[in-house]
């Protein structure tokens, strides 16, 4: 067997969601080549694949995965000028925090989400008025299915809000190497978001300066902290449930009956605030075993002490069925969901 592959392995280190689960057979590729070699494991064996990154915005749906679980472990970041070209399983804050220290700008607003880079695509990743796709050039991938090494631009990774090409036609198809964005060398502040521009006129309003791109990156981290729960307090994956979009003329009706749901225009319609919906139907603290709803944030939930796959996906189902019902909205699942493979 590969010097790389472990068997019978823990992956209660490798999610932060802290769910207790073991995989058959478990490779820390570190390598473009080493990828390669687990998945040619993988097929003489005819073992199913789950690919894994940091953790940080997974769930596991089964207490054993029976097949292989193939980390990406790539490192490495190389700045050109405003460009920068990232292996995958580098970590995204602290690679927002290098581009600051080298003055370039555009990722402080995506300060402090966890995960490695190599997840951002998959997600387009975007927080506080700022997406990926606004930075990204390219990527790298593996073809799970040729074992080629592709290349591919912003219009092929198809970003959409919290979504890729990777969640839809190559859903399991591409494992992500290496990314390439192109960074603004000169700053300019983005306070498009109301919290972060009432946080920053709180700490600059009264004194009239302009922040700086550390300033809002600061700002941030302070509004990421004290809303949602640190994961190495207590096992969670931030968001679990993405903002739903909806018509204009749905969202019209939807005002008509409940006059204080905040929202967002966007190019296809309304985003809804599903954190404000969970709120309105008290399920703050709702638990099923020891997964709960933070008491927090709405939108997320914790592993409040020895929470199993089964109560966690039960207690999404809850809050999904529950906002469907009062609402008649879908709440969407924003995590990978790694079912029984």
């Amino acid at each position: 067997m590969l010097s790389f592959i472990e068997e019978d392995f823990s992956l209660v280190h490798r999610n932060t969601l802290g769910i207790q689960a073991r995989a058959r057979y478990f490779a820390s590729a570190r390598s473009v080549e080493e990828i390669r070699e687990a998945l040619r494991f993988a097929g003489d064996r005819h073992l199913p694949v789950a690919v894994l990154g940091g953790g940080s915005n997974t769930v596991f749906a089964d207490d054993y995965i029976d097949g292989l679980v193939l980390a990406v472990d790539l490192e490495g970041v190389h700045f050109h000028g405003r460009a920068v070209e990232v292996a995958a399983g580098e970590n995204w804050h602290e690679l927002v925090m290098e581009t600051l220290r080298r003055d370039l700008y555009g990722l402080e607003n995506l300060s402090l989400i966890p995960g490695y880079v190599g997840a951002a695509p998959i997600q387009n990743i975007g927080a506080y008025g700022a997406e990926l796709d606004r930075y990204f050039v390219s990527l790298d991938a593996i073809d799970r299915q040729s074992l080629d090494l592709v290349t591919m631009d912003s219009a092929d990774c198809q970003f959409g809000y919290r979504d890729s090409i990777f969640k839809h036609d190559l859903k399991d198809r591409m494992i992500i190497v290496r990314v390439r964005l192109s960074l603004d060398d000169t700053f300019e502040a983005n306070l498009t978001y109301d919290d972060l521009r009432t946080e920053i006129e709180a700490t600059h309003g009264s004194a009239g300066t302009s922040p700086t791109a550390m300033d809002i990156s600061d700002a941030v981290c302070r509004l990421r902290r004290r809303k949602l729960p640190d994961p190495e307090q207590i096992g969670n994956v931030g968001s679990f449930f993405k903002n739903p979009e909806v018509s204009e003329a749905r969202y019209r009706r939807l005002l008509r009956q409940w006059p204080g749901l905040p929202s967002w225009p966007t190019s296809r319609g309304v985003k809804l605030s599903a954190a404000w919906m969970i709120e309105h139907l008290d399920l703050k603290g709702r638990a099923v075993g020891d997964a709960q709803v933070s008491s927090r944030h709405a939108l997320v939930l914790v592993n409040a002490g020895h929470a199993q796959s089964a109560d966690v996906l039960a207690l999404a189902a809850t809050v999904q069925e529950s906002v469907k019902d009062r609402f008649d909205v879908e709440l969407e699942i924003e995590p990978v969901i790694y079912r029984r493979i």
